[in-house]
């Protein structure tokens, strides 16, 4: 007897938009005599639902577009202006950590002193949030309260920057940033993208096996949403049996607008010599669904214990950022400007 129920991998989405800017007092001389190379004070990413869109740091001084759709939005006025932005952000926060120094009794050192902010929709229920957090030294300092519509210290040093930052003008210019400007900016970026998308070619599908077992890997790569499903099924049908599905892999960038997964299955030789097993990839961009038929031809055996074709980036952290520049307002408070302590 078998038991056959519908297994979906994905049902519901959030898209972000992300902004982490970093920076951090460098020990010049000797971080270059040991690592041999330059690294910058200041650097700043843009994310959209976990792709990097564009880059920037202080040692280039230069917006960089990240994906290929991007060069759209770069060719334009506000990129220039964006840029200029974050050279700004970049003297602010060269004096914030200055600041901080002196509230932790710090005279020497490499320090770093980080914000993340942006937000989040849900493209089928429609709900959104906003969220602002300050770091130092690894560790939170403060963080907007949306739901309060105010600041709150993580620190006792950050009680008086929470003071200064808790006026009512200064707060309702960020909440309006959070509930309309940035999802506005973020709903352009995704139909920008989805344009391009929708002229790229479909994703790869390679079934894997690790040294003759009985596992076998349905390895997706090239695909450009993270709601793509992707499901083994046994004459047809989606398989939900625990003995045989193994727990998903995570969804993985590759660093080129792309993601990749995997999804296995257990299932001894005679069992799919006997039955069809195929691993099929749907999105409802695909002009048809992906199938393919897990046979002794299609199978490649993999003999190292780990695979995965993911682009590996030498990098210490991610920087996120919200909206190419604001327009609400000329204030420190309104996204992507920056705030003295």
């Amino acid at each position: 007897l078998r038991s056959v129920t519908c297994f979906f991998l994905s049902i519901r989405v959030w898209r972000r938009l992300r902004n982490f800017y970093s920076t951090a007092t460098i020990l010049k001389d000797l971080w270059i005599k040991f690592m041999d190379f330059p690294t910058p004070e200041f650097s700043a990413v843009t994310t959209l639902d976990g792709q990097q869109m564009d880059y920037y740091d202080s040692e280039t001084k230069k917006l960089i577009p990240r994906q290929v759709w991007m060069k759209e939005i770069a060719s334009n006025g506000m990129w220039k202006k964006d840029s200029a932005i974050r050279e700004h952000v970049a003297q602010i926060y060269k004096t914030n950590i200055a600041v901080l120094m002196q509230r932790f009794n710090q005279t020497r050192g490499v320090h770093t002193y980080q914000r993340m902010y942006g937000c989040g929709w849900d493209d089928e229920t429609d709900i959104k949030y906003g969220f602002d957090q300050y770091g130092y030294d690894g560790e939170d300092f403060l963080t907007l309260d949306m739901k309060n519509s105010s600041y709150t210290a993580s620190v006792p040093q950050a009680q008086t920057t929470v003071q200064k930052w808790n006026n009512r003008e200064q707060l309702a210019l960020l909440l309006l940033y959070f509930k309309h400007e940035c999802i506005y900016w973020m709903k352009e970026f995704l139909n920008v993208s989805k344009a391009a998308f929708e002229k790229t070619e479909p994703p790869e599908v390679s079934l894997l096996q690790r040294n003759q077992d009985y596992y076998v890997e349905c390895h997706v790569t090239g695909f450009h949403s993270r709601n793509t499903t992707i499901t083994w099924r046994e004459n047809g049908q989606a398989i939900n049996d625990s003995r045989k599905l193994v727990k998903p892999g995570k969804i993985l960038p590759n660093g080129d607008g792309t993601f990749q997964k995997n999804v296995t299955l257990y299932v001894l030789p005679d069992e799919w010599r006997m039955d069809q097993y195929a691993c099929v990839v749907e999105h409802k961009s695909f002009t048809e669904t992906i199938q393919k038929i897990l046979t002794e031809d299609e199978i490649r055996i993999i003999k190292s214990k780990m695979y995965s074709s993911q682009k590996t980036f030498k990098t210490s952290m991610i920087v996120y950022r919200t909206a190419m520049g604001s327009t609400t307002s000329d204030k420190c408070a309104s996204p992507p400007k920056a705030c003295g302590l």
